[in-house]
């Protein structure tokens, strides 16, 4: 599937889980990721409990629901690569936040690479 065209193209609701180093578990709300040239996915969060968690354990999930009825969507298993803060990119990116308005709120671009993606419902195509 095209993460470009269809983040681009769908609404609905996301909510991104990670795990601290220990294994508790989070799961938050957010927005459609942003998909980078080279296939990646990005995020802009601040400095809470994902972001907390993305910095002792890389991995999380992220499920997507269409916005219309029945069960449609995504689910992505991810490894965050690389973060940065403070950048043009950050402020580039940033759909709903107002950074100008709030400059000492620091924002961060956590961008992870795609390791699996599967159906909303059910194993996928490539599970027994």
């Amino acid at each position: 599937m095209n993460l470009k065209t269809y983040f681009d193209d769908t609404k609905g609701l996301g909510v991104l889980s990670t795990a601290d180093g220990d294994g508790r578990v989070n799961a938050a709300v957010y927005a459609r990721p942003h998909v980078m040239e080279d296939g990646s996915i990005a995020f802009v969060m601040r400095d809470r409990l994902s972001h907390s968690n993305l910095t002792s354990n890389p991995h999380a999930a992220f499920l997507f629901r269409e916005e219309r009825p029945g069960y449609k969507g995504i689910r992505l298993h991810l490894t965050k690569t690389r973060e940065e803060s403070g950048t043009e990119l950050v402020k580039d990116l940033c759909r709903r936040c107002r950074i100008d308005d709030k400059p000492d709120t620091v924002r961060f671009l956590v961008v992870f690479t795609v390791d699996k993606e599967l159906p909303l419902i059910g194993a996928g195509d490539d599970h027994p």
